[in-house]
């Protein structure tokens, strides 16, 4: 009769021991987690790339993976915008959940050749933005610049992760899909 108590007990006790003696790390994510996440200001002036204004709440309703640079693309925006693409891609049936927006911070106009490129298959969302305006509002890690990070933001506006340099794919999409997963139940498809 023991025998058996004991081995009843057994899983409990040592759940007991693995969370209080162990202590497992609560961290499971890959990307660096905005706490308090931080709301998209309403007043952030977007405009598209012919000038024309764009209000700051047209983009809720989606996840967002934001990628900031100038519109000269170099190879570190090229990257960027391969791997928010190819990202978004390997989501299968939950990637229309996901936008894929563009910040340009300067006044350099994309090459056609880059444009035709991000336009394939789903297209990215272009906007022109004040760099010191959008600082405001996303913010790179210490030593790093607003171009070296993808920035994820939820449905309701408020930037909530940041990707760190140079990421692993695989690792980032593993946040996606946990992101995505999580919001199952209050996010839909489209805006």
């Amino acid at each position: 009769m023991l025998l058996v108590l004991a081995v009843c007990a057994a899983p409990v006790l040592a759940s007991y021991f693995t969370y209080f003696v162990i202590r497992p790390q609560a961290r499971t994510n890959y990307s660096e987690l905005i706490t308090p996440p931080r709301a998209l200001p309403q007043t952030l002036p977007l405009k598209t790339l012919a000038g024309e204004p764009v209000a700051a709440t047209s983009l809720h309703g989606q996840w967002l993976m934001v990628v900031v640079a100038a519109g000269a693309c170099d190879a570190l925006c090229e990257k960027q915008l391969y791997l928010q693409r190819q990202l978004r891609e390997t989501l299968g049936r939950e990637k229309d959940r996901v936008d894929k927006i563009w910040l340009i911070t300067d006044g350099a106009t994309p090459s056609p050749e880059l444009m035709t490129a991000i336009s394939a298959g789903d297209p990215a969302t272009v906007l022109r933005v004040d760099a010191e305006s959008l600082a405001q509002w996303l913010s790179p890690a210490p030593a790093q610049q607003l171009a070296d990070h993808m920035y994820l933001v939820d449905p309701m506006g408020q930037w909530m992760m940041r990707a760190p340099v140079d990421p692993d794919p695989a690792k980032l999409k593993r946040d996606l899909e946990r992101l995505l997963r999580a919001s199952a139940s209050w996010d839909n498809p489209g805006r």
